[in-house]
């Protein structure tokens, strides 16, 4: 699930953010990190007991926006990686502004979507994004969540 999630992400990124100010290397480039940067805050909300905040940035009519932190943690993120690769801040923050929305959405449709080629984004299955800790814990966490 973890490498269907980032590229996912690494696709849609680089697709909305195509047109910009960066070369086209400099822009896949960001992308991979900003995806890479999503999966390390989701995994960090879950194994830190936070899976309140996963699933609400990926239920549909979930809190996607200012008021999710994995949300804001990735929009700096992608902010600052945008920056290092050269563009200003004020256009960085506008790109992962209009970029990251938009993959979250396309994210939360994977996991409402009932259909048998997006089974594999369930939100029961993102105790799999987490590498050590209280396992047994974090599934019976987001099993209460459903």
């Amino acid at each position: 699930m973890i490498d269907m999630l980032k590229n996912m992400a690494m696709q849609k990124l680089a697709e909305k953010m195509g047109p910009n100010s960066l070369n086209a290397e400099a822009t896949t480039e960001a992308a991979n990190e900003g995806a890479g940067a999503l999966i390390e805050k989701i995994q960090a909300a879950v194994a830190g007991g936070n899976i309140g905040q996963v699933k609400d940035l990926f239920s549909t009519g979930g809190t996607a926006t200012a008021d999710n932190g994995i949300f804001q943690d990735v929009m700096g993120k992608m902010t600052q990686i945008l920056q290092d690769k050269g563009m200003n801040a004020d256009e960085a923050q506008a790109e992962a502004g209009n970029a990251l929305p938009d993959l979250i959405n396309s994210l939360q449709s994977k996991f409402a979507s009932s259909d048998a080629a997006d089974s594999a984004f369930d939100l029961g299955a993102i105790t799999q994004l987490v590498r050590s800790g209280d396992v047994g814990s974090i599934i019976g966490k987001v099993k209460s969540l459903f």
